[in-house]
């Protein structure tokens, strides 16, 4: 059953993943947290990672606000080896809100003036890393003005609220054109990698399982139509656009009926399209991947193991340490099935202070190449820096998994740490719950 974090120490901790039946791993030694690695000509610092996650603070024309950048000199400031922008929309319609970061060719100053700020504020502080910025279009997520309006490539009955809109292949290849476009002025605005984003239900994650896509070149039942998409845009870029690297975020098991990587029994993943994908995409080139798994607005304690389910959810009925190692495990797979992929490891915020602890064990383990933290990093973004210098991350800064950022984020608020940067953020709650939400 659900349980909140209440673990004194790493014996309290180890002792509750044994009473689960689990082998979570630990190690007192956090040192393999902090060797560099190289990328394509780039020395990557550590292998710590800022993941992608969602302000919804940008400006209306989808440059980066004074939070947008507030939160990214803070992320630079703290000494992650990667930081890796949040998603970033290729087009207005596809926008999951209407302040959802958006580059296009009017705006790319204020992104080339960002990457700047960013590197010299690492570099005072010693590192110089490197920028990802994740791409992408919301599918049947897509709230350009703040209500849905969702454009899909295939009806489904577990989602579908009202008629959504269903994409014709004209308009994927008119989409597809946008990526491409947006790759060469991210290349322009300073970023050295593009992420694909392939997970969380958005558009090219949704492709990837539409088997009910009929007649189409981008989905069907034969797997690789369904990785058409994605595959070609790839293609097309390295094609056309180069001296930029390539990754992907991708799920690897969707968790619910007729998923991406789930079998007949959704409880149960089922790694062989994932993996016939991987395969494909380390055919074309990639050399880094950062695995997550789950959807957030169905099944949310699969991408966020959390202390506080949000209002109105009931906790899920599995042990939030069930989830981590559901995530460590299936990365840990991808990790040894493809050895020369640099693979990223996420969920450890539940983990709270021992996070770095488990997170070096599974890279002595050789489960996972970096380690991302998504939530930790709204409100410990000077968690590498703490690592670095005092052998530990301090208990009084890390992220509870409370829920609030992400309340805050799903009413269309600016998102961040409500508990550790409150002033800014847990003003903007007490304002929701002023509101009745």
């Amino acid at each position: 059953m659900h349980e909140r974090f209440k673990f004194k120490n790493k014996d309290e901790l180890i002792h509750k993943s044994k009473q689960l039946g689990l082998d979570l791993p630990f190690s007192d030694d956090i040192s393999s947290l902090l060797e560099p690695v190289s990328l394509e000509g780039h020395l990557i610092p550590n292998r710590l990672v800022v993941q992608p996650m969602e302000g919804y603070d940008s400006e209306a024309d989808g440059s980066p606000s004074y939070l947008t950048r507030r939160r990214y000199l803070r992320y630079a400031e703290g000494g992650s080896g990667i930081i890796w922008f949040e998603a970033v929309s290729v087009v207005p319609e596809g926008r999951s809100n209407p302040r959802q970061l958006w580059l296009h060719q009017d705006n790319i100053d204020n992104y080339e003036f960002l990457n700047e700020d960013i590197r010299k504020h690492a570099s005072s502080q010693g590192y110089n890393p490197l920028l990802v910025m994740q791409l992408t279009h919301s599918g049947r997520y897509s709230k350009p003005g703040g209500k849905p309006e969702p454009l899909v490539p295939v009806l489904n009955p577990l989602f579908d609220k009202g008629s959504p809109v269903v994409l014709s292949d004209d308009d994927l290849k008119r989409i597809q054109d946008q990526f491409i476009t947006t790759t060469r002025l991210a290349l322009l605005a300073g970023f050295d990698a593009i992420d694909l984003k392939a997970c969380h239900g958005y558009l090219i994650h949704e492709l990837l399982s539409s088997k009910e896509r009929k007649g189409s070149i981008y989905g069907g039942t034969e797997p690789f139509k369904r990785f058409r998409f994605l595959l070609e845009t790839i293609d097309r870029i390295k094609a056309d656009i180069p001296g930029i690297i390539l990754t992907v975020r991708l799920n690897i098991y969707d968790a619910f009926n007729g998923g991406f990587g789930t079998g007949t029994d959704e409880k149960i993943p089922d790694f062989t399209e994932p993996e016939m994908l991987i395969a494909e995409l380390r055919l074309r080139g990639i050399k880094l991947l950062n695995i997550t798994m789950g959807n957030p607005y169905i099944n949310p304690h699969v991408v966020w193991p959390f202390d506080n389910p949000l209002p109105g959810i009931q906790p899920p009925d599995e042990h939030p340490l069930e989830g981590i190692m559901r995530m460590i495990n299936g990365t840990s797979r991808i990790q040894h099935r493809f050895p020369e992929l640099l693979v990223i490891g996420s969920a450890y915020s539940y983990l709270r202070q021992f996070a770095p602890n488990v997170a070096a064990a599974v890279l002595n383990n050789h489960g996972a190449s970096l380690i991302g933290f998504g939530r930790n990093s709204f409100a410990y973004p000077s968690m590498p820096k703490d690592l670095k210098k005092k052998g530990y991350s301090d208990p009084e800064k890390v992220c509870i998994t409370c829920s609030g950022c992400i309340r805050l984020t799903n009413n269309l608020r600016p998102g961040g740490c409500v508990i550790r940067d409150s002033e800014i953020y847990g003003n903007e709650l007490k304002k929701l719950v002023a509101d009745g939400k």
